[in-house]
């Protein structure tokens, strides 16, 4: 799986040219603590590049999730609202939507970018 990233911390998996899923970073839920709480948005909705679709409750705060993409919300993964921890146990894994008709992509990063993104910010 080649997964893109957002400098907010979240990944894109791209299932073709116009339809992909999005999660959270293990880099982003390992700043932001145990999860307890995830509220999504409904399907159908419109998420654009740069915007808050959702967000997260740990012990330690509440949270914006940022779309890295625009487009239509096509499904959500409803696990995550009976136990949004399996996005601490396994964020590759948990995706939390799957958008459709996408576009505003080119501001991703590879693995590589993202990377060495990170590493700055652990720098500060």
């Amino acid at each position: 799986m080649a997964l893109l990233y957002s400098k907010s911390h979240e990944w894109v998996n791209m299932i073709d040219d116009t339809t992909a899923t999005v999660g959270l970073t293990d880099y982003a839920q390992s700043e932001l603590g145990e999860l307890v709480f995830v509220n999504l948005p409904e399907e159908g909705d419109d998420v654009e590049a740069g915007t808050p679709f959702a967000d997260v409750e740990s012990v330690k705060a509440v949270s914006d999730v940022y779309s890295p993409v625009t487009g239509t919300v096509a499904e959500i993964n409803e696990e995550l609202l009976d136990a949004p921890g399996n996005i601490n146990e396994e964020p590759y894994e948990a995706w939390m939507i799957r958008v459709e008709n996408i576009s505003d992509k080119e501001e991703l990063l590879d693995e590589a970018a993202y990377k060495e993104y990170v590493s700055t910010l652990s720098e500060e």
